[in-house]
């Protein structure tokens, strides 16, 4: 946390199930049913089924897939919809893998100060610069403890870990009490092993190597779209993280893709999934995770060739 900007102690960390774990009972502990939550758009489906699942409801802010969520576009929502919280993933965001630059990190956490508006703050990405630079978490610009921080090592040591934790600022003892209602604890054992893990100094070494990996795996991703995906295909360039954000040309279904790629044993993420409304129909996200082999290339020239073949 140190290095993300954030100078707290052990106390005012809550070990939790993932990440996932960490945003319901964030949502839980600032919203109730019915309140009205502030997302990036578009955003990680993970996120619209916590909203949902609260019986809450999401409201989508413009986001650029550079910068990330624009503080022009919350302000003239903060004025016109009685917003509870805001959820935002400032690095290396799923799905657009944008990073937004620490002086809009500060000046949406003012923003949002100013309106008495809770700041939820997703930052599974964070790690994984390319350049090895960890940005700042929103969080570092909190001085008075609103930002409610939300992180994992599900996207660097291991997504079956299922371990994260959050940061709750003046909400820890009620985002506690609700760990403890849930679930009580997170079982010990991953816990420890991760603990030991981390204290013999194994994690920085391991943390590079995954950087670079993503890195060229990403590199590889984007060069494979431009050779085989349709003219006028766009994508976006992150730097960090592992998923990219593919916009099709204007016409293109990617329900449809999506349907074809299935049965060709391909697996995407098209756009709807991201947004509140069903949005972002021309778009896909791509997970580029998994390492670089003939099959992903291969598969990556399938999906550019049925991409190709789509009405538009």
């Amino acid at each position: 946390m140190a290095e993300a900007g954030c100078q707290l102690g052990p106390d005012e960390i809550v070990v939790t199930s993932g990440c996932q774990e960490a945003l319901v009972l964030s949502l839980r502990t600032v919203a109730q049913p019915g309140d009205v939550i502030a997302i990036e758009s578009p955003t990680f489906y993970g996120i619209l089924q916590a909203i949902e699942s609260q019986g809450m409801r999401a409201l989508e802010i413009a986001t650029d897939p550079e910068t990330g969520m624009s503080p022009e576009s919350l302000a003239r929502a903060l004025t016109q919809w009685p917003i509870t919280a805001c959820v935002i993933m400032p690095n290396f965001g799923n799905p657009l893998g944008h990073l937004t630059p620490e002086p809009r990190k500060a000046e949406l956490v003012s923003l949002l100060q100013a309106h008495g508006v809770v700041l939820i703050e997703d930052d599974v990405y964070g790690e994984l610069a390319f350049d090895h630079q960890r940005p700042w978490a929103a969080k570092a610009y909190d001085t008075q403890g609103e930002v409610l921080y939300c992180g994992s090592f599900s996207k660097t040591l291991g997504s079956g870990l299922r371990l994260g934790w959050a940061a709750p600022g003046c909400y820890r003892e009620h985002f506690t009490y609700l760990k403890y209602a849930s679930s009580q604890a997170t079982p010990t054992l991953t816990t420890l092993a991760v603990a030991d893990y981390l204290e013999r100094g194994g994690y920085e070494r391991f943390l590079h190597a995954t950087q670079r990996r993503y890195r060229l795996q990403v590199r590889r991703v984007i060069e494979a779209i431009g050779h085989h995906f349709p003219a006028g295909t766009r994508v976006t360039r992150p730097g960090g993280g592992f998923v990219v954000w593919v916009e099709l040309p204007q016409g293109a279904d990617a329900l449809v893709l999506q349907e074809r790629a299935l049965a060709a044993g391909i697996s995407i993420a098209p756009g709807p999934m991201f947004s509140s409304h069903g949005g972002y129909r021309h778009c896909l996200r791509l997970n580029c995770a998994l390492p670089w082999s003939q099959q992903t290339e291969a598969a990556l020239m399938k999906l550019g060739g049925l991409a190709r073949e789509l009405p538009g």
